[in-house]
């Protein structure tokens, strides 16, 4: 009986991956009525109930694709790769209003450029205290500060170890998850109720997963123009950080390069 449920599981992957995606979805609809009375939105407590579930499964069996590594639940692997977290994000755009998208204007690239510039000064001060003083490492860690793909693009581009590599990744996955959490939380201080506003926090926090699971937990309808400037962003850090910001960096620290 276990060989076949074995079986069904693995030869039907990406379907039980769905199905236990909706089960987590649908626990965290009832703790977030239940429990918190609305006070925070389910999908903040369906990302927590995730990071949880993919720290058990890779204390589980070692691996290091959290639960996607227990052989029941391998087509999370799928499920949460990159197509199809890429489809989603370009299926996104296709509700996006033109006439909305423009009025974000000079105000929407700044936003872009502000949101690439601030995390990475924040990520190469917090790499120099921590102890870092060459150019490389401190240009990788500010790129993974600016998103966790930036982040291994630059490593790689000027020779960074992979040591520091995967402390980037690690540092734009941390940025993810707390724009992932905070985004609900702090919607109504940041005022995140029109396709403007959601295009502006887009272009500061960066992070598209971050940036499109946060606004879906606050108002879906702004997830296309949130994710929209997000996408434009993790573009702009492949360009401008393994050149313009590393060539800074290696300025201010000749002594390291």
């Amino acid at each position: 009986m276990e060989s076949l449920l074995q079986k069904l599981a693995v030869d039907n992957g990406l379907v039980l991956s769905f199905a236990v995606v909706g089960a987590v979805v649908l626990c965290s609809g009832y703790i977030s009525r239940k429990l918190t009375v609305g006070r925070v939105q389910g999908s903040a407590i369906a990302i927590l109930l995730g990071l949880a579930l993919a720290y058990v499964g890779g204390r589980m069996t070692g691996g290091n694709k959290g639960l996607a590594d227990v052989t029941y639940f391998g087509g999370l692997a799928l499920m949460g790769g990159n197509m199809l977290r890429d489809f989603a994000i370009v299926a996104t755009a296709f509700e996006v209003q033109p006439a909305e998208a423009r009025r974000a204007g000079w105000v929407g690239a700044l936003a872009l450029f502000i949101g690439t510039l601030l995390p990475f000064v924040i990520g190469v001060s917090f790499a120099y205290a921590f102890g870092y003083r060459d150019a490389v490492s401190l240009t990788t860690i500010g790129a993974g500060t600016v998103t966790y793909i930036v982040g291994p693009v630059t490593g790689s581009a000027i020779g960074a170890s992979s040591e520091v590599i995967t402390l980037s990744i690690a540092v734009g996955v941390f940025k993810a998850i707390l724009v992932m959490v905070t985004t609900p939380l702090l919607a109504k201080f940041m005022r995140l109720g029109t396709p403007r506003s959601a295009m502006v926090f887009g272009g500061l926090a960066g992070t598209v997963s971050g940036v499109s699971a946060g606004l879906a937990a606050t108002d879906r309808k702004l997830v296309p123009y949130g994710a929209l400037v997000a996408t434009f962003h993790t573009g702009v850090g492949c360009l401008v950080v393994p050149s313009l910001f590393f060539f800074a960096v290696r300025a201010l620290f000749p002594a390291h390069a």
